[in-house]
């Protein structure tokens, strides 16, 4: 003979707190689920749009030869934590016979008179080169991971102060059960409780 449970879940020991915290594990387990699909969707979408954005930089500047007229120099970088950039003056014509003067990023030992590639925009003006591929992948990977950790440090977050709380309500609902069985268990009186009463 096949003895078969009704139900799921018809353990008599199992309590309410029981199941919520299966809940909660399972909501868990699905935010980490839906924060990994955010993240490879927000991921891919930050690469083309970077690419695309990329591409287009990429359309409106140009490498052309500069000459130093100076030696290299060193300046310190945007951040405060940056590396220090090697610069030197230099000239370079742009379009056509268009002169124009600045100070550009150069290799470490360049001197006065050295020639060297500057990137400048449609009217000559030096600029930084375009994102390269690495650039906008590591921008992508950087957004797609964000946003997944994010999603599991809230989604966790939630979880963990809704398991205090039912861990509080759990606790007090067992000392409470305990207040009154426990008399009955040890044969201890309870308050108000004669040695005849039952």
């Amino acid at each position: 003979m096949h003895h078969r449970t009704k139900r799921t879940g018809a353990n008599p020991l199992r309590r309410e707190a029981d199941r919520t915290r299966t809940r909660m594990y399972a909501a868990f387990a699905l935010t980490c689920l839906l924060a990994v699909i955010a993240g490879f969707a927000l991921g891919r979408a930050a690469w083309t749009d970077g690419h695309r954005a990329a591409e287009n930089i990429a359309r409106h500047r140009h490498t052309v030869t500069a000459t130093t007229i100076s030696d290299a120099a060193y300046r310190a970088g945007d951040q405060p934590s940056s590396r220090p950039v090697t610069v030197a003056t230099a000239t370079w014509h742009y379009p056509a016979q268009r002169p124009h003067t600045g100070t550009v990023p150069v290799p470490a030992g360049t001197r006065n008179g050295d020639t060297v590639r500057v990137w400048v925009d449609e009217i000559g003006r030096a600029t930084a080169a375009p994102p390269s591929q690495a650039d906008v992948a590591v921008t992508a990977v950087g957004i797609g991971t964000g946003a997944l950790a994010g999603i599991v440090l809230a989604g966790g977050a939630l979880v963990a102060v809704r398991l205090r709380i039912v861990d509080a309500r759990s606790a007090r609902s067992w000392e409470s059960e305990w207040a009154g069985i426990e008399p009955l268990w040890s044969g201890r009186l309870r308050p108000g409780q004669g040695g005849g009463d039952d």
